[in-house]
């Protein structure tokens, strides 16, 4: 499971550094006020940034397991670790609901 949480990382790691030049190539492209040659080009540079600097590819997974399903995005932890450290009572704040 640390590959997965490593892999977590790296993807946001690379993704915080190509954030600032994403966003501009890619409204540069969308803007049809400017010349084709510019948009042209705009798409040209963002085909080559790297595919895992895209927000898309960036998949939640719980920080302390490395599961990839049922993450509380709040606290970054699965439902099972979540439900656990809560019923120990290390999460401040979080109580059990009964009714």
């Amino acid at each position: 499971m640390k590959k997965s949480i490593f892999k977590d990382r790296r993807c946001r790691i690379i993704h915080a550094y190509f954030e600032c030049r994403r966003k501009v190539l890619l409204a540069l492209f969308q803007n049809l006020a400017l010349s084709p040659k510019i948009r042209r080009e705009a798409y040209k540079n963002l085909i080559y940034l790297p595919l895992s600097s895209s927000i898309t590819k960036i998949r939640n997974h719980c920080s302390i397991t490395g599961r990839s399903r049922a993450i509380y995005r709040r606290f970054g932890l699965s439902r099972l670790i979540f439900r656990k450290l809560a019923w120990i009572g290390i999460l401040n704040g979080i109580k059990k609901g009964s009714w």
